[in-house]
């Protein structure tokens, strides 16, 4: 394991967590499907509880195919350690809930992940804790929003779905000078093109769901921590709670992360070429993307990530209606909510991922009501083009015959 650490990124996707199966020699890690584990004897078991013996117990405290997995998603991130949930909100809820408690208080950024911000202002706030979203963006704003009971600087880089990107070394500085635990959420970009712990933050949080395991075929989250300390911190609550991730879940996941480096870098050339096509059509308003010169973090990017990811948010002409017509009208983007496969999807943030946000919150961080958010897959980028080309011409199409009727 510790001599994966200095090897490529490729590298520890392919080897990262994996073992040899001791009892036949399976090249693939067997999933271990099992509620619990039997004892060589009483002593065995007790010791085993006691922690004086290493050993499985019981899946909710830990399974050797879900050991795999946080293994190479440890690795993966440059971390002390993981620990793989049920989903990533369970890894976020479980994050919150070992670090914030009555009379605390959580800076965070603004566009974050609906459920992210809901679970705290809606549930965490009937125990006490306070919040504050800002554009962490924006450094200065941080600052100002920090309070003497602030325990946690949480962010989102690129955010969800505007794609803003805070300074992750930048945030980790603050947080160490305030003596605050610096969470990032790394979703969008994944271990391949952006480690956070690297650049000082302490925890990291995954929706594994998304790029990691790449099939949309599994919900999964996971916890990365910087140390034994917080590692420890984290894994008894997590233990408590029981947000385990199921045994053949694990094994997807820990499959899928085999070929995330060929998925990442093929869905971010399609990027690319898409962003920069969006960009000169006569249909689309405005378009955010990392990789575009014209992404007011474009330098920040381009320093903090190997790469720009395959996320694109760009707005059409037409309003909501002309949004409607695009998502109605392509065939080969799929419109459904997640992000990261291997196939490219279509949604509309203000009524699905961002629903529950209020309209005026949602507007505050740049979540307009005709944004959509595009995740590009590994298909033929010019049969993506052509499909959102088609799309697009059917808003001034639709445009027209709206006009008409109304003369």
């Amino acid at each position: 394991m510790h001599c994966l650490r200095k090897s490529g990124p490729n590298t520890k996707a392919i080897h990262g967590g994996q073992m040899v199966d001791p009892l036949y020699g399976a090249v693939s890690v067997p999933i271990y499907q099992t509620s619990t584990f039997a004892f060589l004897s009483a002593e065995d078991g007790a010791a085993k509880f006691a922690g004086e013996v290493k050993g499985y117990k019981y899946t909710r405290l830990g399974n050797p195919t879900v050991k795999a997995l946080e293994d190479s998603v440890a690795i993966l991130e440059n971390g002390y350690g993981g620990l793989a949930t049920s989903s990533g909100m369970s890894a976020i809820t479980t994050v919150y809930m070992t670090f914030l408690g009555q009379g605390s208080h959580i800076v965070s950024t603004d566009s974050v992940y609906g459920p992210s911000r809901l679970v705290i202002e809606k549930h965490f706030s009937r125990f006490g804790v306070e919040s504050s979203y800002v554009d962490t963006s924006v450094l200065d704003n941080i600052r100002k929003a920090i309070k003497p009971n602030t325990k946690m600087l949480y962010i989102e880089t690129p955010a969800n779905p505007t794609l803003a990107i805070a300074d992750i070394a930048e945030c980790a500085k603050i947080a160490k000078e305030h003596n605050l635990v610096l969470v990032v959420d790394n979703t969008f970009m994944g271990p391949y093109l952006q480690r956070p712990i690297e650049l000082g933050a302490d925890i990291v949080v995954h929706s594994m769901t998304k790029s990691l395991n790449g099939h949309s075929d599994v919900v999964a989250g996971m916890i990365v921590t910087k140390n034994k300390e917080l590692y420890k911190q984290i894994q008894s609550l997590h233990y408590y709670m029981g947000g385990t991730i199921d045994p053949t879940q694990a094994w997807l996941v820990l499959r899928g992360i085999k070929t995330m480096p060929l998925r990442v870098e093929r869905s971010e050339q399609n990027a690319i070429a898409i962003a920069k096509f969006l960009e000169k059509h006569p249909m689309v308003e405005s378009v955010s993307y990392p990789g575009l010169k014209s992404h007011p973090q474009y330098e920040l990017a381009k320093k903090q990530m190997k790469g720009f990811g395959a996320m694109i948010c760009f707005e059409v002409k037409g309003g909501v209606e002309g949004g409607k017509t695009l998502l109605n009208n392509v065939e080969l983007s799929t419109l459904a909510v997640s992000l990261g496969g291997i196939e490219t999807l279509i949604q509309h943030p203000a009524s699905m991922t961002h629903a529950a946000v209020p309209k005026k919150t949602r507007e505050e961080s740049g979540i307009t009501d005709g944004l959509i958010r595009f995740s590009v897959g590994c298909e033929d980028v010019q049969d993506i083009i052509d499909d959102l080309d088609h799309a697009l011409n059917k808003i001034k199409v639709d445009g027209a015959k709206a006009k008409s009727a109304k003369a």
